[in-house]
């Protein structure tokens, strides 16, 4: 007897990649177009936080990206949340003691507006060791919501990613390989605030070249310059700009698993007795090429 309802599909359902969205060239300029009303001020940290530094944004980014990795979250949740973040930090003067209930609002508004099933209010103060409580998370949601005038669709590198794939001649095989490692690096890249200052796109492009790079694959009918070109020219982005910030996703990744092999390395010595190899870096790259 054949199964009726959809009992033998997933719990979770993903929407599909749509082609007529993607195969039209309007979408992809209104997005250009509009991306820059998203992007937080770069120098909230001179102007606007007197207590919060960029490290720790960095270790608040790091806990709400494994929250995020633990809880299977589409891709686009951890994204908006640090865009939510940032937005909120470039605006609002916040104490520090206050930055991890912060991140975790900004999860659990990211969650609602791309998650099936949302992140819980009990869940994400689970995940805070219950340092704050469901009625702390939402008062602040309100209070975020007031700061960033209820306008959550921001746009995020990984809203480009189909785009710009979509114009590249790879079989569909390499192009699923390039989108993983792709969102490997612009995970990677929220975390950091140095790339605060390139626009989604800039990422967006810059992570699927470095990954292009880093995978070895090459195009018949185009050579790595012409490539890059190309990409630059997709996204209306200016050439240099594109190679600047593709170095600096490459050196990000480099000192990445840098850290990453030197926890391992004081792990290893610190172990008295066997236990299972975890994960410390922001997002697992240990299968991305350099």
């Amino acid at each position: 007897m054949e199964l009726l309802c959809m009992e033998g599909a997933p719990r979770i359902q993903r929407a599909f990649p749509d082609p007529t969205l993607l195969s039209d060239h309007r979408v992809l300029q209104n997005l250009l177009h509009v991306e820059d009303r998203y992007i937080a001020s770069t120098s909230y940290f001179k102007c606007v936080q007197k207590e919060i530094e960029p490290c720790m944004r960095k270790m608040v980014a790091f806990w709400m990206l494994e929250v995020c990795e633990e809880q299977k979250c589409e891709e686009e949740v951890f994204q908006l949340a640090m865009n939510y973040l940032d937005r909120f930090l470039s605006s609002v003067y916040t104490r520090k003691c206050h930055l991890q209930l912060l991140g975790a609002v900004c999860m659990f508004l990211a969650s609602k507006l791309k998650e099936t099933i949302p992140l819980t209010a009990e869940k994400l103060c689970i995940y805070t060791d219950n340092s704050i409580t469901p009625e702390d998370l939402l008062n602040w949601e309100i209070i975020v919501l007031g700061k960033l005038k209820w306008d959550l669709s921001a746009i995020t590198p990984n809203d480009f990613i189909e785009h710009i794939l979509g114009k590249l001649a790879f079989p569909l095989s390499k192009l699923e390989l390039i989108k993983k490692h792709s969102q490997t690096f612009i995970a990677m890249c929220a975390t950091d605030f140095n790339f605060a200052m390139y626009p989604p796109s800039m990422i967006a492009t810059g992570s699927i070249a470095a990954s292009i790079r880093g995978l070895g694959i090459s195009c018949s009918s185009l050579s790595e310059e012409s490539l890059t070109e190309l990409l630059a020219k997709i996204t209306c982005t200016e050439l240099d700009c594109l190679k600047a910030c593709q170095e600096q996703i490459e050196a990000a990744l480099e000192e990445s698993l840098k850290q990453y092999q030197q926890q391992q390395e004081q792990t290893m010595s610190s172990k008295t007795v066997h236990e299972p190899d975890q994960t410390s870096t922001p997002t697992d790259v240990r299968d991305v090429n350099l």
